[in-house]
């Protein structure tokens, strides 16, 4: 097997394939390269051999704001990602420190800048790139340390210093181990999105609000990555592939999750697969379509969902029923103005 890239995704698949006896050699011009991103995933989503020395925070019951509060009743893991990281050994994989600039997976091989062909079942996780006309997901957040309070999983509420007219963002808490805390400022999708300095400014003025000062020496995190534009086949995998949830922008512990299928040479692109990512790009035209003050009206309406619901539609890979019927109970919770938005914004018309 050859793993193009060792991100969170390549690296889950050539460490779960050398697990099961395959040689695997794997490509990426920097592969000792240290992971710095906030890793995060429902409790559920997780693959049973991902360790629980890997997670920093468990959280029950994160909570969600659009116009009022919402309890979300699962599970919520924030990475160690260090750990993480070094959970995924390559003990017996061959690491090439090379650039990838040929794949061709009918065919299996795989041609690197340095000349190098190398042949056998090809996996391409080198991620997805910007490209001008993607919506993308950015965000900037600061880790400091504070007693543990909620952990906020979407607070939309209006105390960022934004206009009701002006693309809305939201305020994401999450605890990262010990009494470290991120707070992250987080544009959800825009096309184009918020940029980390008008981010920066809004999570400072939150924090003000809230009584929550800063010295400037806090660690910064900061954020940007499409949330569309991957697409399956040519043996892409993770974001590239297509696993970014596009109401979200997860794709970790899809990754993770997947990476035993990939390894046996099994289909995570089943017809029901693709049917739940057709509906979940809908989505996402949608969110992009509505006007920035019905945003928290429309989140405060999702979070109203049933669990179950909530549930199909943020994490069931393959089960367009469940993802359908989400849909069609919040589009039929939202108000008539909402409705006609996203009606429109689905079908194309207009």
């Amino acid at each position: 097997m050859i793993v193009c890239g060792l991100g969170p995704a390549g690296r889950a698949v050539a460490h779960r394939a050398v697990a099961q006896g395959l040689s695997v050699v794997a490509v990426d011009p920097s592969p000792d390269r240290v992971w710095t991103p906030t890793y995060a995933a429902w409790a559920d989503e997780v693959p049973e051999w991902v360790g629980s020395e890997v997670v920093a925070a468990t959280v029950e019951g994160p909570l969600a704001w659009g116009e009022g509060e919402h309890r979300i009743e699962r599970v919520y893991r924030v990475f160690d990602t260090a750990g993480l990281q070094a959970s995924l050994t390559l003990d017996g994989v061959t690491v090439l420190a090379d650039r990838v600039v040929e794949v061709d997976a009918r065919r299996g091989t795989v041609r690197t800048a340095d000349g190098v062909t190398c042949s056998g079942r090809v996996v391409d996780a080198r991620g997805l790139g910007r490209r001008p006309g993607r919506a993308e997901q950015t965000a900037y957040g600061v880790v400091l340390d504070r007693d543990r309070g909620e952990t906020l999983f979407m607070d939309w509420r209006r105390d960022n210093g934004a206009g009701p007219d002006e693309m809305p963002s939201f305020l994401y808490v999450v605890p990262l181990g010990g009494d470290a805390v991120l707070y992250e400022e987080t544009c959800l999708a825009g096309r184009p999105a918020l940029t980390p300095e008008v981010l920066r400014h809004r999570l400072e003025h939150r924090l003000r609000a809230r009584g929550i000062s800063l010295s400037g020496t806090e660690p910064v995190e900061r954020v940007r990555f499409p949330v569309q534009g991957g697409t399956p086949g040519n043996g892409r995998f993770g974001a590239a592939g297509g696993l970014t949830h596009p109401a979200t922008g997860y794709s970790v512990a899809a990754a993770l999750a997947a990476a035993d299928t990939v390894v046996a040479g099994g289909r995570i692109w089943t017809p029901q697969a693709r049917a739940v990512a057709a509906l979940r790009r809908a989505g996402l035209r949608a969110l992009l379509a509505l006007p920035p003050r019905d945003i928290p009206v429309f989140f405060d309406a999702f979070f109203g969902l049933p669990a179950p619901l909530q549930h199909s539609y943020l994490s069931g890979r393959d089960d367009p029923r469940g993802t359908l019927a989400a849909m069609r109970a919040l589009f039929a919770d939202l108000p008539p103005r909402l409705q006609r938005t996203l009606a429109t914004s689905v079908i194309g018309i207009g």
